[in-house]
């Protein structure tokens, strides 16, 4: 794939998957922004009710007491009497509630402004003291219901303009009353409790009534006037439109009941986005290692096609050189080519048998027989191998075997090409002389084997990838270095199956050290 078309797919496909987490942020964020408005309108609506509810309440617990006063006068006034009965003057300035002989002032107040009508105050202050207690008693249920449908009825049946009247003077007699026997707590939790069931919503509640921003008796145990969201609404709003006292009401579980109205969705919505990131991200990864892939495997070709090439090259040219009859006539030179093919014939054979031999390492069909070994003998036999290229390039090898115990559950052979293939590196990637360094030391019941060299060294991201298949550094300037990128794979796979440990330390232009740790037999 084109390297531009493939950066713009990726690009493509990440900022898709951005838009995709975009959208879906934004469709919960503003899913609970909905609901939010949603909570807050359904709690105005509440208040209302339940401000409603309490005053309606009062109107009809005070009304039948009134209308007892009206019907004891003897009369059937129309409306323009009943406004002048029911015309109570009384000095607001002057309201107090201390005690005179255990009565409240404003009660005294309120019945003394009946005199004028010859109304007997006794029977009066029976019959008031009974309504504003009647929220309080229990009465009898036969009675009430003989009479629940004739009070109904009755209270139905006032015109828009007599249930005003009746509501100014039940208004200007109550705001005598403490809001405390006016309205009781549990009065309001019923209510609240009731509006908010209808509504299925479930969260709890703290509430307070003020009187002009005081506090008053009417409150629950946890209420806090500085809660974030708190919702009023004015209580006992007289003609005018104007009322003494607020209800406000904190509802405490309203963060997680938002929350939960789109907790499935929102569940739902992020556990399918992150499938789409796993599966982008495992996707990206893929792409990205099968490109990488590709292009190792393009470099292992081109590498294996100059290895075989010039091999093949030079035996043609041998051959070519024996058929010519000057040549064919001197038994020297024709010996001297015949080893040439020789050796260029096993140059080929090594390289075609280190693919076989990954081929069958990755299928596990490669049997390696073990057997005790001396891991110092296997040691010497491999420098043998590499050191007359060592001394064609001046270089050295020196081996300090320090190891007491030596005896592993080895191959030979294949233990042999793995210390052969980590000395062909070390001489390889060194630009100078080879100068390479072998010690041995045993460390509990293991041995651990170290090949140093002072070659041109390599990178941090090349120590983590130089086991893996194909790998190859880019050498720079130093054209010489011929390879596949099988050869340490091939070394760790023989490690790996030993039942022993590698790794590499290094750093560039200082060399590397090679460290194979094995495990010791008795």
């Amino acid at each position: 794939m084109n390297k531009r078309l493939f950066v713009l797919l990726i690009i493509l496909m990440s900022l898709s998957l951005i838009g995709i987490i975009f959208v879906q942020g934004y469709w919960i964020n503003n899913t609970v922004e909905n609901n939010k408005e949603q909570f807050s309108f359904n709690a105005k609506q509440i208040l209302i009710s339940v401000s409603n509810g309490i005053q309606y309440r009062e109107f009809e617990e005070m009304f039948f007491p009134l209308q007892g006063i009206l019907d004891s006068i003897g009369e059937d006034p129309d409306n323009k009497t009943i406004r002048q009965l029911l015309d109570i003057s009384i000095d607001n300035t002057t309201k107090s509630f201390a005690y005179a002989n255990g009565i409240l002032d404003e009660d005294y107040k309120l019945f003394s402004s009946f005199v004028n009508f010859n109304i007997d105050t006794v029977k009066l202050r029976n019959i008031l003291n009974r309504n504003v207690d009647v929220a309080t008693q229990e009465t009898q249920a036969d009675i009430a219901k003989q009479s629940s449908k004739s009070k109904l009825e009755r209270i139905r049946g006032l015109t828009d303009l007599q249930r005003k009247d009746y509501e100014i003077v039940i208004g200007e007699i109550a705001s005598f009353i403490p809001i405390h026997r006016r309205v009781q707590k549990k009065e309001i939790e019923y209510l609240l409790r009731k509006e908010l069931e209808e509504r299925d919503i479930k969260v709890d509640f703290e509430y307070a009534i003020y009187s002009n921003a005081l506090a008053t008796k009417v409150r629950s145990d946890d209420f806090s006037l500085d809660y974030p969201t708190t919702y009023a609404i004015p209580l006992f709003v007289d003609d005018e439109g104007v009322s003494e006292y607020q209800l406000y009401v904190n509802f405490t579980g309203k963060k997680q009941y938002v929350l939960s109205t789109i907790k499935g969705m929102a569940i739902l919505s992020i556990i399918f986005t992150l499938i789409i990131v796993i599966a982008y991200s495992s996707a990206l990864s893929q792409l990205l290692q099968q490109r990488q892939i590709s292009q190792i495997k393009t470099d292992f070709i081109n590498n294996m096609t100059h290895e075989l090439k010039t091999p093949i090259a030079t035996i043609n040219l041998a051959l070519d050189s024996i058929k010519n009859p000057k040549i064919g006539g001197d038994p020297e030179k024709v010996q001297r080519y015949m080893k040439m093919i020789r050796e260029e014939n096993k140059r080929m054979h090594a390289q075609v048998e280190n693919v076989l031999r990954i081929s069958q390492l990755e299928k596990n069909e490669l049997n390696i027989k073990k057997e005790k070994q001396e891991l110092h003998d296997i040691i010497e036999d491999a420098v043998t191998h590499v050191s007359l290229i060592i001394e064609s390039r001046d270089g050295y090898v020196k081996t300090h075997l320090g190891a007491l115990k030596t005896t592993v559950l080895a191959n030979d052979s294949h233990m042999t090409n793995v210390v052969v293939n980590i000395l062909d590196n070390a001489i390889k990637y060194s630009e100078n002389e080879p100068k390479i360094d072998i010690y041995t030391e045993n460390v509990k019941n293991s041995i651990i084997l170290k090949i140093r060299d002072q070659g041109i060294g390599m990178s941090k991201v090349a120590q983590k990838k130089i086991f893996e298949k194909f790998f190859r550094e880019h050498t720079g300037d130093l054209h010489n270095v011929k390879g596949h990128g099988l050869g340490l794979t091939y070394v760790k796979r023989i490690i790996d199956d030993h039942h022993g440990q590698i790794w590499v330390e290094s750093e560039r232009g200082k060399g590397s050290t090679f460290i194979i740790k094995l495990p010791l037999i008795s």
